[in-house]
């Protein structure tokens, strides 16, 4: 399998950012999120660069028997590795205590879900797997990549009183109102491959420096360069793009290179 040079989509957010790196080729305005995935044929997996100035609303995504029982194709595993923050950066993972469902439904209706949120203070290089059933939400001044099922459901149960649209019933019924308990950890300095994350739909490896990727096989690969680049047939890959394909035939990595890699389970 040849490897491509996968498009970009660009989202417009209210809480995006509008000074995004040049190498996005973003349009102006507050762009929250970029999306790489084939136009015609989407892939299982999908890659996200998210740029936030403000929190997210707080959220759950359902797993594949739940959504599924609802009438979609999959539900939403993700994980998400910090790329770089300003000023007083955090990620709400999971409660502060657990909840039962009708604690949860009250708190959402009262706000009081955001001060429940375990909001951790974050910086370049942590990263997180989100479980289906996490309540979760993005604070603001941070920058991360965001590699997931590529199924675009997701339950808003609190939005700050933005006037957009919640889904209570679905996402408290999705719901795993508990602390987090998930993979995370924090990005290598060492050279080499790296595996940070391993689970039942894809798995994400770090490849810091220079790095032998023939080791990769012919398993089809979601290349994310995070600092320097890599050199392919396709053409080089740098930050602000996303290959997808082979690495069996290697690739020139540069000296100071980082790349997100991901491969379905």
């Amino acid at each position: 399998m040849s490897l491509e040079i996968l498009p970009r989509h660009f989202v417009e957010k209210p809480w995006g950012q509008s000074d995004v790196p040049a190498a996005f080729g973003a349009p102006e305005g507050k762009l929250g999120e970029v999306w790489f995935d084939r136009a015609d044929a989407p892939l299982p997996l999908l890659c996200k660069w998210l740029f936030t100035s403000e929190k997210l609303s707080v959220q759950v995504h359902p797993n594949d028997e739940q959504a599924r029982a609802r009438g979609l194709a999959s539900g939403k595993e993700e994980c998400w590795i910090v790329t770089e923050t300003q000023g007083d950066a955090r990620l709400g993972i999971g409660l502060t205590k657990s909840l039962s469902h009708e604690e949860l439904r009250a708190a959402s209706l009262s706000g009081e879900i955001e001060d429940l949120l375990d909001w951790k203070p974050v910086k370049p290089g942590d990263w997180f797997h989100i479980a289906p059933g996490t309540v979760h939400a993005i604070g603001a001044g941070v920058r991360l990549v965001e590699i997931q099922q590529n199924a675009d459901v997701t339950y808003r149960l609190y939005d700050y009183g933005r006037p957009r649209e919640l889904h209570l019933d679905d996402g408290i019924a999705v719901s795993n109102p508990s602390v987090y308990d998930g993979a995370q950890g924090h990005l290598s300095q060492e050279p080499g491959l790296h595996l940070l994350f391993d689970g039942p739909h894809f798995r994400i490896l770090q490849a810091q420096g220079p790095t032998d990727l023939e080791s990769l096989g012919e398993r089809p690969c979601y290349i994310v360069p995070v600092k320097g680049a890599l050199a392919t047939a396709a053409g080089e890959l740098e930050p602000g793009s996303v290959g997808y394909g082979s690495l069996a035939g290697g690739g020139s990595v540069s000296g100071d290179s980082m790349l997100l890699i991901a491969q379905e389970s």
